[in-house]
C-alpha cells in the first residue's frame, strides 16, 4: 500500500528544472507534483561510500531539494574499486568535497550540505536536525544503531542497506509510520541480545559493481518515501544474492519483545551478528592453542594478506590469504585440528565456517594476534 508524500510539495518548479527532469514528469502515477515533492525534500545521507556515492548521484540526479552528506574520511586508492562519486584526482581530499561538486554538476538547484564529521551519539542530533528521511550508508554497525536510535526517537524514515561479499539487504525502518502501518526498526531485524561486529568489506571482500544497485534500490527508496509513489520496503527486507543474480523479500514485523514494549523505541540497539556468524567457531585463547599444538598436533592457518604476514607471526604457520581460502576450501585438507589466526579475528571465523563446512575441525584464535601481542 502506498504511503503518502513525505513532505508537502514546492509550489512551482523553475522552468530550467522543468526541463531538467522531464523525463519525470512524462512517468505515469508520478508527474511535475511528485517532482515538487522532491525539490520540497531534504535527505540525510551517512556515509560516502560504496553505498552512499550512488545514493548521492542518484538522489541529486532526481532534483532532491537539500541533500546533507555526512564523512569524515578522506578518498583512498583503494575506495574506487566501488565508491563511483570519488575519481583519481580525489585522492587525499574529503569524501564530502566529491559530493559537493557531483550536485553542481548533476542538479544546480539541489543545495548539498557538507558535514565532515564522525557521526556518533555526541552529534547525531545535531547532524540529523532539519532532515525528512535519512539514508544509512555507514561502514560499521556501531555506527549504525546510533543512526537507527536517533531516527527512531525523531520518528523519521530511515532507508537501510548492507553489502557484504556478494550480497546485499535493502529494508525502510521507521518508528512512527502514517496510521495503518507497524512500525519496524533496526531492532526487529537485529535483536540486541545478538551481539557481535560483522566483518568489514576490508576483511573479507565486496563485489563493487553490487554496491551500485544497493545504493541505486536505496535511493529509489527515498524516492517512493517522499513523493508517496509505488511500495516502500516498510515491514519488508529485500534480500539480494548477486552471484545467483536473484532478488527476493521477505516479511519483517516488531519482536515479540518490542511488542511487549520491552524494546523501547529510544534505546540503541546492540550490533548484531550477520545469519552467516550466529553458529561460530570454537574461539581458542592463546595457551589453549598451544596446548592445542602440543597436544593435538593442530596446525595453525594464518589467513592473513602477505603484507601483514611479511610483518611476522607465528612459527609454523601455514600462510593463505582468506581470498584464496574461500575460492577453494579443499586446498586444507587438513586431517589434524587447524587453528585459524588473522589480525583481529574475524577473517578467521569466515575462514573456520568455510573449513567446518567441509568437515575440518577448525577453532579461531579469540581476537586474533592483535590481542595477544
Amino acid at each position: 500500500m502506498p504511503l503518502p508524500p513525505l513532505v508537502s510539495p514546492v509550489d512551482a518548479l523553475s522552468d530550467a528544472e522543468r526541463t531538467r527532469t522531464h523525463r519525470h514528469a512524462a512517468l505515469r502515477g508520478f508527474g511535475e507534483l511528485a517532482q515538487r515533492h522532491l525539490a520540497a525534500a531534504h535527505v540525510a545521507i551517512v556515509g560516502a561510500g560504496g553505498l552512499g556515492s550512488p545514493a548521492v548521484l542518484a538522489l541529486c540526479a532526481a532534483g532532491v531539494g537539500t541533500i546533507t552528506v555526512i564523512d569524515d574520511d578522506d578518498v583512498d586508492v583503494a575506495n574506487l574499486q566501488r565508491q563511483v562519486l570519488h575519481r583519481h584526482r580525489d585522492i587525499g581530499a574529503p569524501k564530502v568535497d566529491s559530493a559537493v561538486r557531483a550536485g553542481a554538476d548533476l542538479s544546480p538547484e539541489t543545495r548539498v550540505n557538507a558535514r565532515r564529521e564522525r557521526l556518533d551519539a555526541t552529534n547525531a542530533a545535531h547532524l540529523l536536525a532539519g532532515a525528512d528521511l535519512v539514508l544509512d550508508g555507514s561502514d560499521t554497525f556501531a555506527t549504525r544503531t546510533i543512526v537507527a536510535a536517533e531516527c527512531e526517537r525523531r520518528g523519521l524514515p530511515l532507508v537501510w542497506g548492507v553489502v557484504q561479499e556478494f550480497h546485499a539487504q535493502v529494508t525502510v525502518f521507521w518508528s512512527a509510520p502514517p496510521a495503518g502501518r507497524e512500525a519496524v526498526v533496526l531492532a526487529d531485524l537485529h535483536p540486541p541480545e545478538l551481539v557481535g561486529e560483522a566483518p568489514s568489506c576490508t576483511e573479507v571482500g565486496v563485489l563493487g559493481a553490487l554496491t551500485l544497485q544497493v545504493g541505486a534500490i536505496m535511493a529509489v527508496e527515498a524516492l517512493k518515501l517522499i513523493t508517496g509513489v509505488g511500495e516502500p520496503l516498510l515491514g519488508r527486507v529485500l534480500l539480494v544474492d548477486a552471484l545467483a543474480g536473484r532478488s527476493t523479500d521477505v516479511p519483517l514485523h516488531p519482536t515479540a519483545e518490542r511488542r511487549r514494549g520491552v524494546v523501547e523505541a529510544s534505546e540503541p540497539a546492540a550490533p548484531a551478528v550477520p545469519d552467516a556468524y550466529a553458529a561460530a567457531p570454537p574461539q581458542l585463547t592463546l595457551a589453549e592453542m598451544r596446548t592445542a599444538i602440543a597436544d593435538e598436533g593442530a596446525v595453525v592457518l594464518d589467513v592473513r594478506e602477505p603484507h601483514e604476514t611479511r610483518g611476522g607471526g607465528i612459527d609454523g604457520a601455514i600462510l593463505m590469504p582468506l581470498g584464496d581460502l574461500l575460492a577453494d576450501p579443499s586446498a586444507v585438507a587438513a586431517t589434524a585440528p587447524v587453528v585459524v589466526v588473522c589480525a583481529k579475528g574475524l577473517r578467521a571465523r569466515r575462514a573456520a565456517e568455510a573449513l567446518r563446512e567441509r568437515g575440518v575441525d577448525a577453532r579461531v584464535l579469540a581476537g586474533g594476534l592483535a590481542a595477544w601481542t
